[in-house]
């Protein structure tokens, strides 16, 4: 049987195949299209268990696009991310001149060549999208929604390295839509479709540990960040870092600790059942504003995403836009990299409130802080630090080869009580060295277990004491009762 040749598999890789390398339709969440209809783009969002009808349906003659990741709710706003499976970047190598005349297969080979020349991983996928290319790196799993300013950070750092190819910078959030596979890019009349497959052992897309392209993609590895945020809190409290955009790692801190603050705020709404009519607009500008702080979204996006987090705290209810008005110039100054000095300090544009500030503006009860991961007090955060060092110290010891104290009582003395095994005192064991028992529960007698190994007696027993002074040798001892003598004395036997 002949093998199919690279051309032949690649144009076996279909819509279907393509869309199933980062979504799978076994999971519970959404997807969203984005179809070009009558000089408009028409949305729709779907069920990821319909993936494969829906995708069935869809006309290849229009231009086609589709989301990369999932989302808990009908929409495609970051806000409502569920989880995404890949990294990417939309190079759009048509504006680099030194592309003109290039087929899409010289193209993606110009992207491998740059991608082993700057150290980025090879892409699981290439796929030419009419113009340009779409690059892939496939996940061996998929990224939680709580790991998405992580995610961030190495989308950011990935297309500064692939700058020079043409990648477009407004094309790295999770909500973007990359154009599908097999349906056609009506600006040139180009069919897009899969240029390149790096395969695995497997003989599948190549997959990649997240933990593995974050080491290579960003300039500090995990678990160095966790260790110097380790070091620090033993220093000092936690502090929220300036955020600003200078570089990929300044601020990244700051990023996870607004995206984390985006979250408790959500959570807060779910214990109590919901938002009060007099407080939804203040939920909605401290959501908004910790989601622009965390990075995930921008200012041409946040009307979108205020749109959905007001949908979220209530379906029925008519925001005024122009209350956020201040928010939106602030998101344009901040994302221009612009400081705001206060005293001898400079600070982002956006809001950053204590903790402290934030429990009293939403009058977060104590229980309620127990529930929530970083609108807690300082005794709390105390609490819970000395819980992690604690239980740090614990596997750390374990590690080291000691016991649980349960463990360790569980065989002690105390509990086993071997000395009523072989019918002795706890005295008496004790001063015999210990024995053991045997199988049949008898143990070694007095005298040979305090013997030691060298064969001198370790515990002098009774019968091995020496003889009383003046006594002369040769001569025997007698019990005073048998003779006659004094009592209390030992009485030599007559000759």
């Amino acid at each position: 049987m002949e093998r199919m040749t690279t051309s032949e598999q690649l144009a076996l890789f279909g819509l279907d195949d393509e869309a199933q390398t980062y979504h799978d339709a076994g999971r519970t969440g959404f997807f969203s299209l984005l179809v070009a209809h009558d000089g408009d783009k028409q949305q729709s969002s779907h069920r990821l268990t319909d993936m494969p009808v829906v995708l069935g349906l869809v006309d290849t003659r229009r231009d086609t696009w589709m989301t990369q990741a999932e989302f808990i709710r009908p929409n495609r706003r970051v806000v409502n991310l569920a989880r995404i499976g890949l990294l990417f970047a939309d190079l759009d190598t048509y504006r680099q001149p030194w592309t003109t005349g290039r087929t899409p297969e010289a193209l993606a080979a110009s992207v491998l060549h740059h991608c082993a020349a700057e150290g980025v991983p090879t892409p699981s996928l290439l796929v030419y999208s009419g113009r340009g290319i779409q690059a892939k790196w496939l996940l061996e799993g998929t990224v939680p929604r709580q790991a998405l300013p992580r995610w961030n950070a190495c989308q950011r750092y990935l297309i500064d390295r692939l700058a020079s190819l043409g990648a477009d910078p407004q094309a790295k959030d999770a909500s973007r839509v990359l154009r599908l596979v097999n349906t056609v890019n009506t600006k040139s009349g180009n069919v897009c479709r899969a240029v390149h497959i790096e395969a695995g052992q497997d003989g599948e897309p190549i997959r990649y540990s997240f933990e593995y392209l974050a080491e290579m993609l960003l300039p500090v590895a995990r678990w160095t960040i966790e260790q110097q945020c380790r070091d620090r809190a033993e220093r000092q409290q936690l502090k929220l870092l300036s955020g600003g955009k200078a570089d990929n790692l300044r601020g990244f801190s700051g990023r996870q600790l607004a995206w984390d603050r985006l979250e408790d705020l959500r959570n807060l709404a779910e214990l109590r059942g919901g938002v009060r009519e007099g407080e939804r607009m203040q939920h909605l500008f401290w959501r908004l504003n910790f989601l622009l702080l965390s990075g995930a979204t921008h200012s041409g996006a946040m009307y979108h995403e205020a749109a959905a987090l007001a949908s979220e705290l209530d379906p029925s209810w008519s925001y005024r836009s122009k209350e956020l008005m201040t928010l939106y110039g602030k998101a344009k100054a901040y994302e221009a990299g612009e400081k705001v000095t206060f005293g001898d300090k400079a600070f982002a544009p956006l809001y950053t409130p204590k903790n402290d500030t934030l429990i009293n503006l939403f009058q977060i009860t104590a229980d309620e802080q127990r529930q929530l991961r970083t609108l807690i007090s300082p005794d709390l955060a105390t609490e819970r630090r000395r819980e992690r060092d604690r239980k740090r110290d614990t596997a750390r010891r374990r590690a080291a080869g000691a016991v649980d104290r349960e463990a360790y009582e569980s065989r002690s003395a105390a509990r086993t009580r071997p000395w009523e095994v072989l019918r002795m005192s706890r005295r008496s064991w004790y001063r015999a060295g210990k024995p053991a028992a045997t199988a049949d529960g008898t143990g070694a007698s007095p005298i040979t277990a305090a013997t030691g190994a060298n064969g001198l007696a370790q515990v002098p027993p009774l019968l091995l004491m020496a003889e009383p002074a003046g006594q002369a040798a040769g001569h025997d001892l007698v019990c005073p009762q048998r003779n006659g003598a004094a009592p209390g004395r030992f009485a030599r036997r007559p000759e």
